[in-house]
């Protein structure tokens, strides 16, 4: 399968569109390690398009374990569910900030947390010495949060 290509103008209207946050974790591109990076909502190979409404900027550690994912199941009752959807989606319907653990709220919360490991060690130390220095999270995410 070939990689989409995605020209500069529809990666910056991407970018500015999420005031330079990942959509997922709210994290400011400038204070990642790695960046941020255009993610496909619904994957290429599940029929998403590189339309600008299917595109959401996303941080790299956000993007790597989401990869071309769309959703997980919920073991106790076995159930498929998807991920949360920048475009759909309120992300202070789903995620609750608490200190540095971006606790979920929602079954859609729940599986979007554990896949793509908002709450894994690397990222809450990350998370804590960005909160420390009053970097997270940004006016812009604070807005996304409802705080």
């Amino acid at each position: 399968m070939d990689r989409p290509y995605l020209n500069k103008e529809l990666r910056r209207l991407v970018a500015s569109r999420a005031d330079f946050l990942c959509e997922y974790c709210l994290i400011e591109e400038k204070y990642t390690a790695l960046g941020c990076t255009i993610d496909h909502i619904i994957s290429i190979k599940h029929g998403g398009s590189s339309d600008a409404d299917n595109l959401a900027y996303c941080c790299v550690f956000c993007n790597r374990f989401k990869g071309s994912d769309i959703g997980s199941i919920v073991w106790k009752n076995k159930e498929f569910i998807r991920f949360y959807h920048p475009r759909w989606d309120n992300w202070s319907e789903h995620f609750q900030l608490d200190d540095s653990h971006i606790q979920p709220l929602t079954t859609i919360g729940e599986v979007t947390a554990r896949i793509l490991g908002f709450n894994d060690q690397p990222r809450l130390l990350e998370r804590r010495i960005l909160i420390s220095k009053k970097r997270y999270p940004s006016s812009s995410a604070i807005n996304k949060m409802n705080l």
